[in-house]
């Protein structure tokens, strides 16, 4: 009889733990930011949560981060308790420096803060406009960290305004370019479906550093 009486009670003992596990309260507080380089948001691959920050709390025994994922304008924003943080870049991760310094974010209700960073290149003076069926492109690139050269650039087109090297409907990659040089090149939407179809039309041109996992992007703009 003994043995029947525990099986009977596991499951209300579980159910106790697990009703205790739902009782935490959520965080309220929040962290509001952007990636910067001189005080102007750094575009990025904004699917897939392919840029990440991490935030660490010192003093609690459990030192895993916080991610915190990068929208493709460069913004981030976290739901964390009020406290006080430390903001890193994630590891080997973006289209820049990986010296990880950290910011220190003091949280009471909201904050905000630019995290700053040192992009190995710029896009600047881009341009884009749609001429009959072709999406046109000019932009200027510019070097700052140095070091890595450029494995390629991209002109991107898509029908959303989710437009990245994963997320496109039309492409122009352009190989052996170099800083200092201004870049053109236009992507032919003749015979693409959704262009022809009426789809809205955005773009945004990239920059892939040599040996980096992520592109820098320009903001991305509506043509149609």
């Amino acid at each position: 009889m003994k043995k029947y009486v525990n099986m009977f009670l596991l499951p209300a003992v579980v159910a106790v733990s697990s009703c205790g596990l739902d009782n935490y309260d959520a965080p309220e507080s929040t962290i509001r930011g952007r990636v910067v380089y001189n005080g102007e948001p750094i575009g990025v691959r904004g699917t897939g949560e392919a840029v990440q920050l991490q935030l660490y709390q010192d003093g609690y025994e459990l030192r895993n981060p916080i991610q915190v994922f990068v929208t493709q304008d460069g913004t981030f924003e976290a739901k964390v308790f009020d406290g006080e943080y430390k903001l890193v870049t994630r590891d080997n991760n973006g289209p820049w420096v990986n010296d990880r310094d950290t910011t220190v974010v003091n949280v009471k209700g909201t904050a905000n803060v630019d995290k700053e960073v040192t992009p190995f290149y710029t896009l600047s003076n881009v341009q884009l406009s749609l001429n009959g069926s072709s999406v046109n492109a000019s932009f200027q690139i510019e070097e700052v960290a140095g070091g890595r050269d450029i494995e390629y650039v991209l002109i991107l087109v898509g029908k959303t305004s989710f437009v990245d090297d994963v997320s496109s409907n039309g492409r122009l990659r352009i190989d052996g370019v170099t800083a200092g040089t201004t870049v053109t090149g236009t992507v032919d939407l003749t015979d693409n479906a959704d262009f022809n179809a009426g789809k809205p039309v955005f773009a945004r041109v990239a920059l892939r550093p040599a040996g980096k996992d992520q592109a820098i992007y320009s903001q991305v703009v509506r043509l149609r």
